[in-house]
């Protein structure tokens, strides 16, 4: 059975973080920090700077819960192959960083290949798939760099949503982003055979 940290006793401090630290964390540090701080949503670069992204608004939220509900019901009625994670999940990619989609699925052939070690706390894995939905805060220059990210570490298929333009870059290993301006509804793909994401749920 994978054990989660047991988290350390601590003493509460009010802090005012900016929303990419100068600040440079192993990923023991990173996983502590993680373990103290639950109601903070943190990354780690390759490089290790840490990141700390801030609460979402109520529409990011909501469209985060609808794209994470439409990817579970899908996984439900696929016969649950493989995992679905949501916007908290932390993966540990490749090439050493931290990352949490906003909504992930990865295949039953690579995750039952885990070991219980490798998938404790952040499992060491990029998942096959990947959605991020940018929010008023998020910068697309950064948010299109780690879609890109996700692809040199593994990621099949990618979706890259922005309500505020309504356009969706889609990305699959191998091949060019394809840009979508106000596409009704995108495709799992044989990544996702089946899964079909309608944005009429989630622009609104």
């Amino acid at each position: 059975m994978v054990q989660t940290p047991a988290k350390p006793e601590t003493e509460t401090l009010l802090l005012e973080l900016p929303r990419t630290l100068n600040l440079y964390v192993t990923p023991e540090q990173f996983t502590a920090l993680a373990v103290c701080n639950r109601e903070l949503q943190l990354e780690r670069t390759a490089i290790g700077e840490l990141i700390v992204n801030p609460p979402t608004g109520w529409q990011t939220g909501k469209r985060n819960s609808r794209i994470s509900g439409e990817l579970y019901l899908w996984w439900r009625n696929a016969g649950e192959p493989g995992e679905v994670f949501a916007s908290s999940t932390g993966f540990t990619l490749p090439n050493g960083a931290i990352r949490s989609p906003d909504a992930s699925w990865i295949s039953p052939e690579r995750w039952e290949v885990l070991t219980d070690e490798q998938k404790a706390t952040f499992p060491q894995i990029c998942p096959d798939f990947v959605v991020e939905l940018r929010s008023q805060s998020d910068s697309l220059k950064l948010l299109k760099e780690k879609m890109q990210e996700y692809l040199e570490n593994g990621a099949r298929l990618g979706w890259l949503i922005d309500p505020q333009t309504r356009m969706v870059e889609v990305y699959r290993r191998g091949l060019d982003v394809e840009i979508l301006s106000n596409p009704a509804e995108l495709s799992g793909e044989e990544v996702l055979p089946g899964f079909v994401l309608n944005l009429g749920r989630v622009w609104g």
